[in-house]
């Protein structure tokens, strides 16, 4: 079996930065087994696998240990390759997902991803997450993630967190998330649980870090920048129970899986 295969960095125009994505286009689907092992062969944070099927794009997205239910820059990589590797005549592409139905467009030399807004609320993890991140947050909220707020961009760059009691919480992943020094935010992301330490960029962490910033600093449109070791930057909206979250990309490589049956 042969798969096509394009390595895209998304949220970023660098060789080496950003947030490399696996993108395979499908004639049909194989079994979910060899999916996730596709995935973790490569070993990305996310892989992402496409099928059209009865006029809809059907999208799926494997960390190297299971399947998830939303990734933002594995979508974000998926629509680069649709759109300028092969050429999709369109404005507008739709996913069908186990997310609901989500929209990517081509905008002014970006991809904009429309996405659901998880706007977070309070909640009482502050021991917890003060372990596990080696540092205390000034607050703490949860949406599908915890969201730990710190009060400057430097001590979100100091976290050194401990991963063994980060996969122990009762939560998909942490977002710690601080006001920036050149953007409006920052933030970094990490999920042991999903296989992945510290992700470096993560659209799905916008379905929350969105909301929330747009009501602290009292408008919509936000530059954000997630401060991984790679990093890279997000051009975000507030649009209500939507959230629309932008970025570049690149292909890093072109190639085919090769898959002995």
């Amino acid at each position: 079996m042969r798969i096509p295969y394009f390595q895209v960095n998304a949220f970023t125009t660098e060789s080496f930065g950003g947030n490399p994505a696996g993108v395979c286009p499908l004639q049909s689907w194989p079994a979910d087994g060899l999916l996730q092992r596709i995935a973790a062969e490569n070993d990305l944070s996310e892989t992402a696998f496409f099928c059209e099927q009865n006029g809809s794009i059907q999208l799926r997205w494997f960390t190297p240990t299971v399947e998830v239910d939303l990734c933002g820059h594995a979508t974000l990589a998926t629509a680069f390759v649709l759109f300028r590797e092969m050429g999709r005549p369109v404005a507008e592409l739709r996913f069908e997902t186990r997310s609901g139905q989500l929209k990517a467009a081509w905008r002014d030399g970006k991809v904009e991803l429309d996405f659901p807004s998880w706007p977070p609320v309070a909640c009482d993890e502050w021991d917890s997450l003060g372990r596990a991140l080696g540092r205390r947050p000034t607050e703490v909220l949860r949406s599908r993630d915890y969201l730990a707020v710190f009060d400057t961009e430097a001590d979100v760059e100091a976290l050194s967190p401990d991963i063994e009691l980060l996969r122990a919480l009762e939560c998909h992943a942490v977002i710690a998330t601080a006001r920036g020094r050149e953007v409006d935010f920052v933030s970094r992301f990490f999920a042991p649980r999903a296989g992945i330490p510290e992700d470096p960029v993560t659209g799905s962490a916008h379905c929350t870090l969105i909301p929330f910033w747009a009501e602290r600093l009292g408008r919509k449109e936000l530059l954000a920048k997630q401060i991984s070791r790679r990093g890279g930057k997000l051009f975000c909206r507030d649009a209500g129970e939507r959230v629309l979250i932008a970025g570049e990309a690149m292909v890093y490589c072109r190639g085919e899986l090769e898959i002995a049956e």
